[in-house]
């Protein structure tokens, strides 16, 4: 059976998931940015919550397990890092599963972001939640780890069938689409930056993506392309995060 996504907004401009296995009911909450939120909406849906899933340890992601433990009694599951902010009851690495029901989550170490950080991915649902690694026409910074980390992980997450539906953990698209607009002329770039435009001027999310979306018009995944000259993919990819870190537009 399928699984059903509730999506809503968190914080500033995070986003929080709810996801229900349908065949079995349980619930699992993909990172924690703000418990009362979270609380909130599980109310509002009339569902229990069982499983936290965290992808990396950073507050805005992990911050609230504590609270949502003592409130719910929910199982925390992650990488390792997340103990740096709070406990977690199954520490997770590469080429985990878990199991959310009968809905089967697989674990894919997407490092760069932070050392540790991972996604998780449900091929037979088609989805994949991918925290701060890969955004909507964009990719996290890197805080901890290498271009050549951050590299790989990307290429890990473009290996995944391109019409996997990707939700990833912020709405940064209309400022990642300004930024992209500087960097590449693609004609499908440019019709999708005005389509997210229109889109935020109207109050709509522009989360979930797809990675064939993101594989056509993302930036940093077309970084060989943009830059031809660069020694390695991984240089390329240097060369465009390097150019957004210091982008005003």
């Amino acid at each position: 059976m399928p699984v059903t996504i509730h999506q809503f907004p968190c914080l500033s401009d995070n986003y929080g998931f709810l996801v229900r296995d349908e065949a079995s009911g349980q619930v699992a909450t993909i990172d924690t940015p703000d418990s009362e939120t979270i609380l909130t909406a599980l109310d509002a849906l009339g569902w229990k919550l069982d499983l936290i899933l965290n992808t990396h340890w950073h507050p805005d992601h992990a911050g609230g397990n504590e609270a949502l433990k003592a409130a719910t009694g929910a199982m925390i599951a992650g990488p390792s890092e997340v103990t740096r902010i709070a406990p977690v009851d199954r520490a997770l690495t590469d080429g985990d599963t878990v199991m959310l029901g009968e809905t089967r989550f697989e674990v894919l170490d997407t490092g760069g972001h932070t050392l540790g950080h991972v996604s998780y991915h449900a091929p037979a649902d088609g989805i994949a939640f991918v925290g701060d690694t890969l955004f909507a026409l964009g990719c996290g910074r890197l805080f901890e780890g290498t271009p050549e980390q951050m590299w790989a992980s990307l290429s890990r997450l473009t290996a995944l069938p391109d019409q996997t539906t990707v939700y990833c953990a912020h709405e940064y698209t209309a400022s990642n689409a300004r930024f992209a607009l500087s960097v590449d002329d693609a004609p499908a770039l440019k019709a999708r930056a005005d389509a997210v435009f229109a889109a935020r001027e109207r109050g709509e999310p522009t989360v979930p993506t797809t990675i064939a979306a993101e594989k056509a018009t993302n930036p940093f995944l077309r970084a060989p392309l943009l830059r031809p000259n660069a020694a390695s993919p991984a240089e390329a990819f240097a060369e465009i995060r390097a150019t957004k870190d210091s982008f005003k537009g």
